[in-house]
């Protein structure tokens, strides 16, 4: 059951709770000050009545004054309570965001991409954002901030009871009605919030995915129908803010409205029995401190529990996150400096979706040093090989072998070390040239940088770069065209120096000036490497060692290319349809 069905979830509150185990010393410090104010909330109160009935009915001017000092030193003591309180509560909020959202983060990080392909990341934003800020009002503003507000109402009410327990349940008259009309915003509130969270979600979600995807928006002219989209979303949005504020605007008045019932009713009461001589003025300004003092923090109450209910709503989702078991199996301890380059697949079948198998029992050998492509339609499954290969996904049955190892043997990060790829859509950072060349290991220094752009040609595109490799990259890489990132994406595999080198479709959809320099850099990058090459245009693989064909996820030919042009088979078919004319010349 979620968060939302229930009243209390005790079991999620402790879970939250155990990201506050860090800072006991602030956790103990803000409930010692949140108990030590709700002891001090009847003592104003009662020294108010002490001095009216004792000092200010007798004419006691010096006995007035002593009180008054009294009085105020209590109320300095007051306010500093509040400010420690304030202050505690709102450090440990601040130590338990930034812990949930470290392990949060370091948990998305090493999540299996099949997660983030069903997952919206709109959504993980929201997560890690706003959801988390809300479950730091947990502490700030919720359960310390219950919990003496709970003690303060026990508190007075005892303290009136022992005034006057006659004048305490006519003060109180109304307090069963402020009860009933408190739980009724409760249930209706806590629905309201839990609707925004969800707009919130799914406002994220649009907003992330159709500023990424502007480019398609504009393209297809959907400017109209997109927005249109968005108008629905964020009226749904304003709609549940709406009934939360409506929600609000009720209950503040009937809390006033009731406040003010109790009050007339002790003043009516109260003059009667002064008048007799059965009731002094002193009490009667001091019930009426009480009652204000009592219906404040029951009205905050209401407001206090579904912040406090918000915050596990977040809580839910973030843990849900975090408890995910979304990871590639890591048991293998081999780490290896280098690979010596033979890969097999062995009957390996696998599927992103149960059973829509992507690959079919597919079978093949790459000796150590080789090059080889992979060609076939789109969805043959050539970019599934090279990601089964990094283990960006387990197979269902199968296996694959890097040097007669099974690859579930070697220690999955350091594999990846050993594997280098340059993908057809490069993603880059904001930031310089250089930081997207290391991505964070500062181990590789700008003059390394320097020497592996001059050994594979690629020193011309950095040097017409403005300030070279501190050139400042925007967001993904507008700014370069796709040539351009795909060179950067070069450099970032010759760098790191790998045993076997995968390019998936690194030469497509590149502008003139980049294609030479790009056709070096792949010469450089599968020089005395075991390399896989995944192209379309199959007049670039042709001086490939063996050419492997895949159509529906099966293996259907392999050799080198005039050995699979000789056999007129799927190769010949698909070589055709992009060079009618070199085949005329090999048919000649």
């Amino acid at each position: 059951m979620s968060v939302a069905g229930k009243a209390f979830d005790f079991t999620l509150f402790r879970k939250i709770m155990g990201f506050a185990s860090g800072r006991k010393s602030l956790l103990a410090g803000a409930a010692l000050i949140t108990l030590l104010s709700a002891l001090l909330s009847p003592v104003r109160p009662y020294l108010v009545q002490y001095a009216l009935d004792n000092f200010i009915s007798n004419n006691d001017a010096e006995g007035l004054i002593r009180i008054s000092i009294i009085i105020a030193l209590v109320l300095l003591l007051e306010t500093l309570t509040q400010y420690l309180a304030v202050l505690f509560s709102n450090l440990l909020a601040l130590h338990v965001v930034h812990e949930i959202r470290i392990r949060l983060y370091k948990k998305l990080i090493h999540f299996k991409l099949s997660y983030f392909d069903k997952t919206p990341v709109g959504t993980l934003v929201t997560r890690c954002i706003s959801d988390i800020q809300n479950i730091s009002e947990i502490f700030s503003q919720g359960f310390l901030d219950i919990a003496g507000d709970l003690l303060k109402v026990i508190i007075i009410i005892i303290v009136m009871f022992y005034t006057n327990w006659k004048i305490a349940i006519l003060s109180l008259c109304s307090l069963p009605l402020l009860i009933i009309s408190t739980y009724i915003f409760k249930n209706a509130i806590r629905a309201a919030f839990n609707d925004v969270r969800t707009q919130v979600a799914l406002l994220n979600a649009f907003v992330q995915e159709h500023i990424n995807g502007m480019s398609v928006v504009q393209v297809f002219n959907r400017q109209h129908q997109e927005y249109n989209k968005f108008k629905t979303i964020n009226n749904e949005h304003r709609n549940a803010n709406n009934r939360s504020v409506w929600h609000y605007s009720v209950f503040f008045p009937v809390v006033d409205i009731l406040s003010a019932l109790s009050i007339g009713v002790l003043v009516w009461w109260g003059a009667k029995e002064t008048l007799i001589g059965q009731l002094s003025v002193g009490t009667i300004v001091a019930f009426i401190m009480y009652i204000n003092m009592l219906f404040r923090p029951i009205r905050q109450l209401a407001d206090r529990f579904n912040t406090l209910q918000m915050g596990l709503i977040c809580s839910e989702r973030v843990i849900k996150v975090i408890e995910t078991q979304e990871f590639n199996i890591n048991e293998g301890s081999l780490k290896p400096k280098s690979l010596i380059g033979k890969i097999e697949f062995k009957n390996v079948w696998f599927a992103y979706q149960e059973n829509n198998w992507v690959l079919k029992n597919v079978s093949f050998t790459i000796n150590p040093g080789q090059k080889v492509a992979f060609v076939g339609a789109t969805g043959s499954g050539k970019t599934t090989i090279a990601s089964l290969l990094c283990r960006y996904y387990e197979i269902q049955k199968g296996e694959i072998y890097i040097d007669g190892i099974n690859i579930m043997e070697y220690e999955l990060n350091h594999l990846r070390t050993l594997i280098g790829s340059v993908m057809q859509d490069v993603f880059l950072f904001q930031g310089s040239i250089y930081d997207n060349i290391i991505l964070g290991d500062y181990n590789h220094t700008e003059e390394e940088v320097i020497e592996a752009a001059k050994a594979t040609g690629i020193i011309s595109f950095i040097d017409k770069l403005p300030k070279g490799l501190n050139y400042q990259v925007m967001e993904r890489g507008s700014l370069l065209s796709t040539g351009q990132r795909q060179l950067i994406s070069f450099l970032r595999a010759y760098l790191y120096n790998p045993s076997i080198m995968i390019l998936d479709e690194a030469t497509s959809s590149i502008d003139s000036e980049s294609e030479q320099l790009i056709q070096t850099a792949t010469e450089n990058l599968t020089r005395n490497r075991t390399s896989i090459i995944i192209a379309h245009r199959l007049s670039t693989i042709v001086n490939a060692d063996k050419i492997i064909v895949l159509s529906n996820g099966e293996l259907k030919e392999s050799g080198t290319h005039d050995e699979l042009l000789t056999l007129k088979g799927y190769y010949y078919q698909l070589f055709t349809a992009q060079n009618k004319s070199k085949v005329k010349q090999f048919q000649n």
